[in-house]
């Protein structure tokens, strides 16, 4: 019985660290599924110099929808078929998961298009909150390949989630996402 438990315990360490093992990032459409317009492109526009910088083409959403259309159109076979065109080979998603720490990556069960309809309605700054929770979720070929956390503690305004997000997600660059 023990040696199942332990088993089981090293199947289930190894399948969490695969979430976003051996991703190999080379060309990334990023998606960020906030509901506020200033979120939304701080998030893309920081996460898209970012990948760059790492040597990562890396394209925003903003640069393919137009204003005010549904994340959802991205799912759809001309936006793929243009995207390919483009090189892109990744989608990367990221909303904010919550303001908690505990919070852990979930599992991929939806496809790209079940993804891109869930609505997020946290900002990525609320008052008197001390941590701010990012999901990142990877889609190659309209299925998920891997999904993480990304979490900035001790925060105090928008700016210092923008910073503490910049500082952690090069530390992924380095640890997880390369």
């Amino acid at each position: 019985m023990k040696h199942l438990i332990l088993s089981l315990l090293i199947a289930f360490t190894f399948n969490a660290g695969a979430q976003v093992e051996n991703l190999k990032l080379k060309n990334v459409l990023v998606i960020a599924l906030l509901e506020q317009e200033d979120d939304h492109f701080s998030i893309e526009i920081n996460l898209t110099e970012l990948l760059s910088n790492a040597g990562i083409k890396a394209i925003p959403s903003l640069n393919i929808l137009k204003r005010g259309n549904y994340t959802t159109v991205l799912a759809s076979d001309s936006i793929q078929e243009l995207t390919r065109t483009m090189g892109v080979d990744t989608y990367m998603l990221v909303s904010v998961r919550g303001y908690d720490k505990k919070f852990k990556p979930s599992s991929c069960k939806d496809d790209l298009q079940q993804a891109l309809s869930v609505g997020n309605l946290f900002p990525i700054y609320r008052d008197e909150i001390v941590s701010v929770s990012f999901e990142f979720t990877f889609y190659r070929n309209g299925q998920c390949v891997g999904s993480d956390i990304v979490k900035c503690g001790n925060v105090s305004d928008r700016e210092s989630v923008l910073k503490k997000f910049r500082k952690q997600i090069t530390k992924k660059f380095t640890h997880d996402w390369l």
